[in-house]
C-alpha cells in the first residue's frame, strides 16, 4: 500500500472469535467428548458431524449461536442417534459438554494484543462480532481488549445487510472501511458484497459452517498469514 494510504486513517471492523482469540477449538473438544459418549456402533465421527451440521444449520435461524445453543444441538443429535434408551442423565451429560465451554481459558491469539494497540493509535477500530450478546460481552471483558476499540457491535448474523446497517449507523466512508476476520461466510463475502474492503486472516480451526469460497465484490481484498501482519499494511 502507498505511503499516502498509510497516513490516512482507516475504519477497521474486526471480528472476535478465532480472529482475536481462540474459540472453535473448544467446540471441537466438546464434540470429541460427545462422540466418545455417544459411542455409536457404526457411524464414524465424520458421519456424526454431518448429522450435527444439519441440525445446527436448521437451528441457527431459530436460536442463533453460542455455547447454550450448541448444547441444544448436541442434545438433539444425541436424541437422533443414540442406540440406547434416552435418559435424563444422558441429556444432562451431553449438555454439559457445551456448558463447560464458557469455563475454558481465554486464549488471545499470539500477536493480537500488540497489533491492536498499534492499529488503535492510527485508525478507528470497531469490534464487530455475532453471537449471544451476554456470551460475547463476557469474552470481550475476559480478553482485556475491549478498551482498544472505539465502538463495539454484537449482532445476530453478519450478513451484507448487517454491514450496510453498521456503516450507516457509524457514518463511515466505504472506501476507507475494512472488515478483518477469519470467516469467509461472515467476515469476507458479506463485507465485499456490501461494498466494503476486507482482510482475510485464515485460522486453522475455523468452524466448518463458516467456510466458503471467497467471492469477488466491489471492495478490495487483502489476504494475510497472521493478525500481526496487519501492521505491515495499516
Amino acid at each position: 500500500m502507498t505511503p499516502q494510504f498509510l497516513m490516512t486513517p482507516q475504519f477497521l471492523l474486526i471480528d472476535a472469535d478465532d480472529t482475536l482469540w481462540e474459540n472453535n477449538i473448544y467446540f471441537e473438544r466438546a464434540f470429541e467428548e460427545f462422540v466418545a459418549y455417544l459411542a455409536h456402533s457404526s457411524l464414524t465421527p465424520a458421519e456424526v458431524r454431518d448429522v450435527l451440521d444439519e441440525i445446527e444449520t436448521a437451528n441457527i435461524a431459530i436460536h442463533g449461536y453460542g455455547s447454550l445453543n450448541f448444547g441444544r444441538n448436541l442434545r438433539q443429535t444425541y436424541q437422533h442417534l443414540a442406540e440406547r434408551p434416552e435418559r435424563a442423565e444422558d441429556l444432562r451429560t451431553v449438555m454439559g459438554f457445551a456448558e463447560r465451554i464458557l469455563d475454558c481459558p481465554m486464549e488471545v491469539i499470539e500477536g493480537v494484543a500488540e497489533t491492536l494497540a498499534y492499529l488503535a493509535a492510527r485508525h478507528d477500530l470497531t469490534l464487530f462480532t455475532k453471537g449471544h450478546p451476554d456470551e460475547q460481552k463476557l469474552k470481550i471483558d475476559r480478553s482485556g481488549l475491549g478498551a482498544l476499540f472505539r465502538h463495539t457491535a454484537i449482532v445476530r448474523e453478519k450478513d451484507a445487510t448487517a454491514y450496510a446497517r453498521l456503516v450507516a449507523e457509524r457514518g463511515i466512508d466505504l472506501a476507507r472501511t475494512w472488515m478483518i476476520g477469519n470467516s469467509p461466510k461472515s467476515d469476507i463475502n458479506p463485507a465485499l458484497e456490501a461494498g466494503l474492503n476486507a482482510v482475510f486472516v485464515p485460522h486453522a480451526h475455523t468452524w466448518v459452517l463458516e467456510k466458503q469460497a471467497i467471492r469477488p465484490g466491489n471492495g478490495k481484498l487483502l489476504v494475510v498469514d497472521s493478525f500481526g501482519e496487519l501492521k505491515r499494511h495499516f
